[in-house]
């Protein structure tokens, strides 16, 4: 039992040696090839969430316009009803008569769209 003991801590020691030593002829290399690898990883991590971004960023930029577009055209009927509004309001004739025909025209154009 003393003898496979001693050889056990033999091996170990040997194994031990040997690891060492490759860890002390390669050990530097490992280290940089460990290093670029984490590096590596981090970039196209960082990559990934610049490009997501970007992404949110661009249907951001998309929705933004779509709303100046809506709020636009609300506000065109907004305004055309209000003339219409004052143009009843007032007494005046004919020209009154044909500019209501022709926010009423705009009014069934801008609705439709």
């Amino acid at each position: 039992m003393d003898v496979i003991n001693k050889q056990l801590i033999f091996i170990k020691k040997e194994s031990m040696k040997t690891i060492t030593d490759f860890l002390g002829k390669h050990g530097l290399i490992i280290a940089l090839v460990l290093i670029l690898i984490s590096t590596c990883t981090g970039n196209m991590a960082k990559k990934q969430s610049e490009k997501r971004i970007s992404n949110q960023i661009d249907s951001l930029e998309t929705e933004i316009v779509i709303l100046k577009e809506h709020l636009q055209k609300q506000i065109k009927i907004e305004g055309l009803k209000a003339e219409k509004i004052m143009i009843r309001a007032t007494d005046r004739k004919i020209l009154d008569v044909n500019r209501q025909a022709e926010i009423d025209k705009e009014l069934q154009q801008l609705e439709k769209q």
